[in-house]
């Protein structure tokens, strides 16, 4: 090949060129001396837009959710008193900042976009890479997606049913919009879909501002009632409390998504763990002071009785400003999504240009540097899940899944510590926290294989069936020619109708 800016041309004609490309990390871009010989502002790439402050919001407004909103119950359903409760909910803040810690690590000495794919990939290969990368896109981000979705529908529409049930129907059609918008704001700007987050993340931490200083001043009022023998209770099994963890480290989950739009921070061996870790510090002590406001005006029993905890505390201590409160859920869902819909698009991304998924998902928007196709590949799947299927059950399937990928991306640092002793880590933690905590995750997922056999079964079969789509799709190269001449096409009709190139392309 001559010696010249590579064109459109080249990775159009010439596969090796087009893999190349895509297969290369953006920090290659720009500069004196890059291979394309293009300015940064020409190139198809995604920037470094996500500063410190957007690391947080990612962060923050992806893990306070609906659920600590709506009913957390879990925990003091399997502790059994109001004060172990508490102390679980503070203990599992400090066991996820370990896994927080971790991955800190992780993204400071592999820069790569892709959070638990690419750890696994880096450690232990590309099988298990590729079945963590499988059921994520067949069934858990789908499922989780709509689910988060559809609660953000129930209550951006309950105050305007406040004597009845909200119609179901409607409830869709809402979810069914707010996905839609999540999904184009996502494709259209990696800034406004910043704003967004930081957006979304102030009104949450509005909300629970709402929650724990009214609950607070309740509480120093002398309303300690609910407090007393606090650690008195009905007696728990054996299985309990680390069934209570279980619940806990759900709701603390989210920690990771930064580590999956690494290529796109700025600084991140300085940015990563710092957000990781303010981060973490503002949802535990979130946490653990709204569960002490719930306490503080809800007995246990109460509060296990109640379907949405911050919408009963309203009412009973906020009086007419209570009406708020739903729509603080909502808006505290949507950041969730939107969070949620930005980081794992990125995994995708990632994944294409490793070679597991579709080349056109390792494409990016000419004008607005989107990873657009890698986006929108969840809208049909998510809608499909809407509309007709038991989401709830599926996710169930995959509670234990989750735990055992990340338990094995945190694993993989503590095997890379041996294998490649000399690997740059700007950031390195006590080798006592990822084992620790990856014997944790392990031990929930134990428990929950011993506990809910039928349901582990069935995601663990599931997850199984990537083995033979990845040595379908991906190791065999026997494939007929017309097979991969139709795959050509489809690929180049929907670059036409997308507008998208292989990654460090020049635009059209």
């Amino acid at each position: 090949m001559k010696s010249r800016p590579l064109t459109q041309r080249d990775a159009r004609e010439k596969p090796e060129v087009r893999n190349a490309l895509a297969r290369s990390p953006p920090e290659l871009s720009g500069g004196d001396g890059d291979p394309l010989g293009k300015n940064d502002s020409d190139r198809v790439h995604l920037k470094k837009k996500i500063t410190l402050v957007r690391g947080i919001s990612i962060i923050v407004g992806t893990i306070i959710g609906g659920g600590i909103f709506i009913s957390p119950k879990g925990i003091l359903t399997n502790t059994g008193s109001v004060g172990m409760s508490l102390v679980v909910w503070a203990a599992c803040g400090v066991l996820s900042l370990f896994g927080a810690l971790s991955y800190a690590e992780l993204g400071t000495c592999i820069k790569k976009s892709g959070g638990h794919y690419t750890y696994i990939l880096e450690a232990f290969g590309p099988l298990p890479a590729f079945v963590r990368l499988w059921v994520e896109l067949i069934i858990i981000r789908p499922a989780a997606t709509a689910v988060i979705a559809l609660t953000f529908g129930q209550y951006i529409l309950q105050p305007m049913f406040p004597q009845c049930h909200v119609p179901q129907l409607a409830v869709k059609i809402v979810t069914a919009l707010a996905i839609s918008l999540v999904m184009f704001i996502n494709s259209s700007s990696v800034s406004w879909t910043a704003r967004l987050q930081t957006f979304l993340t102030f009104s949450k931490l509005a909300a629970v501002g709402i929650i724990i200083i009214p609950g607070i001043i309740h509480l120093a009022k002398g309303n300690t009632e609910h407090f007393q023998d606090s650690f008195v209770g009905k007696e728990v099994g054996l299985m309990g409390l680390p069934l209570a963890f279980y619940s806990g480290m759900y709701a603390y989950s989210g920690w990771f998504y930064m580590n999956f739009v690494t290529e796109e921070v700025d600084n991140p061996e300085r940015n990563i763990p710092l957000a990781i870790c303010i981060s973490m510090g503002i949802v535990t002590v979130a946490y653990t002071f709204m569960n002490m406001a719930y306490f503080a005006v809800m007995s246990g029993a109460e509060l296990l009785a109640s379907k949405a905890v911050a919408v009963t505390f309203a009412e009973r201590l906020l009086g007419n400003f209570s009406i708020t409160v739903p729509v603080f859920v909502a808006l505290s869902c949507l950041g969730s999504l939107n969070g949620g819909v930005f980081a794992i698009a990125r995994m995708f991304f990632v994944a294409s240009r490793e070679g597991h998924l579709p080349h056109i998902l390792s494409m990016i928007h000419v004008r607005k540097h989107t990873p657009l196709p890698a986006v929108i590949i969840l809208y049909p799947l998510t809608m499909l899940m809407l509309f007709v299927g038991d989401i709830y059950s599926l996710l169930n399937f995959f509670s234990f899944a989750r735990w055992l990928f990340i338990a094995m991306a945190v694993s993989g640092l503590v095997y890379m510590r041996f294998t490649r002793p000399h690997m740059h880590r700007p950031f390195k933690v006590p080798l006592f926290i990822p084992v620790f905590f990856s014997l944790s995750c392990l031990l929930v997922v134990a428990l929950s294989l011993y506990s809910d056999p039928v349901n582990s079964g069935i995601g663990c079969a599931i997850t199984l069936s990537g083995v033979p789509v990845y040595y379908l799709t991906v190791v065999w190269d026997g494939k007929p020619t017309a097979v991969k001449r139709a795959t050509d096409r489809v690929t180049r009709v929907l670059q036409l109708i997308l507008q998208v190139a292989p990654q460090e392309v020049a635009t059209y």
